[in-house]
């Protein structure tokens, strides 16, 4: 016996007892499942939030609103960032203290001129802390998918703690099913046989992630 028929069979044992004319959205499914591990206080979150983070190898900031826009000019001088591609909606105090180019978010850019650009600046639509996972949703301040695919910096911005939940479960009912949701956990990454870990490879190469308070 096959495999394949190894599985059919097992799924045919298993649908047994089903009425054929049953249909799935007929039957009630329970969803009492965990939805967060352990009791935490909204601070508690956040530093959860941050470790995670920074065991995926991103690099964690803090900053307050009025304190921004110097740590984000000067998190792009220390990399020799010349070009700074930003999403549409976003709040261009962020972006008042530094003199870089700044690339509009263009529907006709190709993988080769996004490639060009030193480094993107988005929002974030919710932030996971149990798993360390940025969540975009292509808002305004987001802009598209591939902006943050394929330069090889992302700064991205979590306002804290409002952005912020415990676990997968408590984000799902923040992000709507239809728009082009990006998980992001950590920089692009990837290792081969030999546990060689190469970074880069999918995504940015570095991603840098801002906690800012009083936003």
């Amino acid at each position: 016996m096959s495999s394949r028929e190894v599985v059919l069979a097992r799924v045919r044992r298993a649908l047994a007892d089903v009425p054929r004319e049953e249909r799935p959205d007929e039957v009630p499914v329970a969803r009492d499942y965990r939805r967060v591990h352990g009791s935490r206080t909204a601070e508690e979150t956040v530093e959860l939030l941050a470790e995670n983070l920074a065991d995926y190898r991103a690099l964690v900031h803090r900053s307050t609103a009025g304190a921004l826009p110097g740590l984000i000019g000067r998190l792009l001088a220390e990399r020799g960032a010349r070009t700074l591609l930003v999403p549409p909606g976003l709040d261009a105090s962020w972006v008042a203290a530094s003199d870089i180019t700044r690339v509009e978010d263009r529907a006709s850019a190709t993988a080769r001129e996004l490639d060009a650009v030193d480094s993107v600046l988005t929002g974030c639509a919710v932030a996971i802390a149990e798993t360390g996972t940025l969540v975009l949703d292509g808002g305004p301040d987001q802009g598209r998918r591939r902006i943050t695919l394929v330069p090889d910096h992302h700064l991205c911005v979590v306002r804290v703690p409002e952005q912020v939940v415990d676990s997968v479960p408590q984000a799902l009912p923040r992000l709507a099913p239809d728009r082009p949701l990006t998980w992001i956990s950590g920089p692009s990454a990837t290792s081969d046989i030999e546990l060689d870990r190469v970074e880069g490879v999918h995504g940015p190469r570095t991603l840098e992630v801002i906690l800012l308070t009083g936003a």
